[in-house]
């Protein structure tokens, strides 16, 4: 093997066009250099539907199991199922191989180590990668197995653990929209233990995306699941992306729910059984969730935005749950992982307990707390932009935060401003307090600021 440049590394995945950036000589040598860095005996390994999945698989296996290490064949999965295998049987690593929303020429790698903790680039990512590069692993003495592991009756008992009751569930009729990635069996898994009526939409995993790869964040990925709701009259709609380590919300009505609104709903249905525990949030978002969390006797604990961020604070501080405007959802129990399944059994769980629907738990919410949503502007010198955002603003009476990017806090309304961490735009968000007309003055004021 020569050194070869791997360019699809990112801040907390590898993730590339196959076959240019990612190909199959990629994969092997990513799984010995793995392997090479994280010395595991076992390691459990996932794919999504891709239809690069499988070959990707069979080199990535190849090069743990060269490199001594038995691999706990998942077989096709979400990301989340990886992270079970991982903290469930408590293994030294777990790998999924998904682009989850990417197009559908690229795919890619989401690593774990022991119990499932995340890693990123400042916790062995660039190291994974600069030993794949120059291909120069250490001899085993022994070659690993490859053994197909069914976890699923464990993990489905997983999930319906975080329900309080399922006997006083309501016989909700729910649209569930996979958009032909891999959520579709485990709605299928579940859907026997439950008392509601599931419309499957684009259920199916395909991946040739015959609708387009599943990006429920995109308003065109919405509109199958909203046409499902309203033709079939259902209480409430879920759609899942690739992977599905993120769910997205729809109310009776087919309105989309932002993910900011859910973390407040999820964070105090958790307090109310367990009272005194912590919440992480991320700063993007954050008036809803705070006071929610108050009103709930739970103490709020910030983090930086990103999944490594949020799950390396969650363990610092033993949170309960972590909640990302971006619809990522951690548990404790789940490893202080995200989750695409249990956000959604929790709504319903919160929806029967309280007789109310979705819009119903989130309008005054909405009202009270108007957002922008998160913007994205390209920007090729995101730093010195930011910058004269905070000039702009600094003679004011404010409150400044940089724990993550640029936040401030004017009172009646507040922004945060950041440079993405994989690409060269900046995400902006803002909110005020029971004012629209404000939130859209000071929004496209913002936007005038960094050339949206």
């Amino acid at each position: 093997m020569m050194t070869q440049e791997i360019t699809c590394f990112k801040a907390y995945d590898a993730r590339g066009r196959v076959p240019d950036e990612l190909n199959e000589d990629i994969a092997y040598r990513v799984g010995r250099a793995y392997a090479e860095f994280i010395q595991p005996a076992q390691v459990a390994v996932g794919r999504d539907a891709r239809l690069s999945s499988d070959n990707l698989f069979d080199a990535l296996s190849r090069g743990l199991m060269d490199s001594g290490v038995d691999v706990l064949d998942l077989g096709l999965c979400g990301t989340e199922a990886v992270y079970f295998a991982a903290f469930h049987k408590h293994l030294d690593g777990g790998i999924m191989i998904t682009a989850s929303h990417n197009p559908v020429d690229y795919n890619g790698f989401k690593f774990v180590r022991h119990d499932a903790r995340p890693i990123s680039a400042d916790s062995g990512l660039e190291e994974i990668r600069r030993i794949a590069e120059i291909a120069s692993f250490s001899p085993s003495t022994k070659t690993g197995q490859l053994i197909p592991t069914d976890l699923t009756s464990a993990y489905i008992n997983h999930l319906l653990g975080y329900l309080s009751n399922i006997k006083t569930l309501k016989p909700f009729k729910i649209v569930a929209n996979s958009g032909n990635g891999v959520s579709g069996p485990t709605i299928d898994f579940l859907e026997p233990h439950l008392p509601f009526e599931f419309i499957k939409v684009q259920h199916e995993a395909d991946g040739n995306f015959p609708n387009g790869v599943p990006n429920p964040l995109l308003p065109g990925g919405r509109v199958a699941t909203i046409e499902a709701i309203r033709q079939h009259g259902a209480d409430f709609g879920i759609a899942w992306d690739g992977d599905f380590d993120r769910c997205f919300f729809f109310d009776a009505n087919g309105r989309f729910i932002e993910g900011y609104y859910i973390v407040g709903l999820l964070a105090a249905q958790l307090l109310r059984n367990h009272p005194g525990e912590l919440v992480v949030h991320d700063p993007r978002l954050v008036w809803n969730t705070l006071e929610l969390v108050d009103q709930n006797n739970g103490k709020p604990v910030q983090s930086k935005a990103g999944h490594a961020f949020i799950k390396e604070t969650m363990r610092e501080v033993n949170a309960i749950y972590g909640g990302e405007m971006s619809a990522h959802h951690y548990f404790r129990d789940f490893g202080y992982c995200d989750s695409g399944m249990i956000p959604w059994l929790l709504l319903a769980q919160i929806m029967s307990d309280q007789d109310k629907s979705l819009a119903e738990l989130v309008d005054q919410r909405i009202e009270k707390f108007p957002v922008s949503g998160e913007i994205n502007v390209a920007a090729d010198h995101p730093a010195s932009i930011i910058e004269s955002v905070k000039s702009h603003y600094i003679n004011q009476k404010h409150e400044l935060d940089e724990i993550d990017g640029l936040s401030m806090d004017f009172g009646n309304w507040r922004f945060n401003l950041r440079a993405s961490n994989t690409e060269p735009v900046l995400r902006m968000t803002l909110e005020t307090r029971a004012d629209y007309a404000l939130m859209e003055q000071k929004r496209d004021e913002l936007l005038s600021l960094i050339g949206g």
